[in-house]
């Protein structure tokens, strides 16, 4: 028995093609729950009416030929449960979700699936200090330039002075503690984004603490690195910021300025005109993915959340393919 394909109907055949594009239009815009609100649907059929309408989105995009890479990993669950991200840098957009993990073989499948053609015309990758994205992109790559993550390099940073900060609290007896408590947020952001009352705050906890004091102003004044043109003078800085590390009693900041030894080449990198990436759109690229995840967080569905990342980046489809 032969069953005609019907061109005006869905995937779903309870749904129009048409519907199902409206749907996934307005899933744009909405949450799932207020779409299935709206159009008195079970949130399921939402979910799959939207996976119809992102899948096309992503079928005529298809795979671009990138030249400068971003390529970082989300978490999908609790626990260490990764997936890569890959973006074309020059488009602004994410086009790879997967690997099962955050291994050289994970980054290994973008490879493959971007084919050698494609894959050749790569010249630079921006990325955080993580061995095996190195090692794939540089065995995948002939000749790829590899570019450190500055905000991800930042992170440490933080991470370094946070800890600093705790191990103040526990030394301090109570009462001296009140200036840090409720602290950390005020310490780990850039000055120019306080407001009046947390500079006010900050100066009433470095007047308290000393090494608190130097710990912020250390972390405040690595960000002059990138402003370098010159790896030379770049150097000059890091081993003069380092320098000062002495005699300071701040081992976390010497456990960073290790690791920025060990990652030189890749921080450095950065350097030369050549290399110039925006890696502020990496970072706005990973804020509005962490968005989508939590607008999909409840949905088992990994393949569903793939989706969302690619196309949540594409332009919405014309009326001419929505009908």
């Amino acid at each position: 028995m032969y069953v005609e394909r019907l061109e005006w109907l869905a995937e779903n055949p309870r749904y129009t093609n048409r519907f199902a594009m409206r749907v996934g239009s307005l899933c744009r815009e909405m949450t799932n729950k207020a779409v299935a609100e709206l159009e008195w649907l079970h949130h399921g059929t939402v979910k799959d009416l939207d996976k119809i309408y992102m899948a096309k989105q992503v079928a005529l995009a298809g795979l671009p030929a990138p030249r400068v890479i971003g390529v970082d990993e989300i978490a999908i669950r609790k626990g260490h449960d990764y997936r890569i991200v890959v973006s074309d840098l020059d488009l602004g957009r994410p086009i790879w979700v997967g690997g099962r993990g955050r291994k050289e073989e994970d980054l290994d499948l973008f490879f493959e699936a971007l084919g050698l053609k494609k894959t050749a015309r790569i010249r630079l990758a921006a990325m955080d200090m993580w061995k095996p994205f190195y090692n794939s992109a540089k065995r995948n790559v002939q000749g790829v330039r590899i570019v450190y993550d500055k905000f991800h390099i930042m992170r440490h940073l933080g991470e370094a002075l946070d800890t600093v900060r705790r191990s103040e609290y526990k030394r301090l007896a109570e009462k001296d503690r009140s200036f840090i408590k409720g602290q950390r947020y005020t310490l780990l952001s850039n000055r120019e984004n306080l407001d009046l009352d947390g500079r006010r705050a900050l100066a009433k906890l470095f007047k308290a603490n000393a090494r608190l004091n130097r710990a912020y102003l250390l972390k405040e004044s690595f960000g002059q690195l990138w402003d370098y043109k010159s790896e030379l003078w770049a150097r000059r800085f890091f081993e003069s910021w380092r320098e000062s590390l002495k005699w300071q009693r701040l081992k976390p900041y010497v456990k960073f300025a290790a690791m920025i030894e060990r990652h030189w080449e890749g921080i450095a990198s950065y350097c030369h005109p050549e290399n110039k990436c925006s890696l502020g759109m990496v970072e706005g690229l990973n804020n509005k993915i962490r968005v989508l995840q939590r607008r999909a967080y409840g949905y088992c569905d990994e393949e569903y959340l793939k989706l969302k990342i690619i196309a949540a980046f594409l332009p919405p489809l014309g009326r001419s393919v929505t009908k």
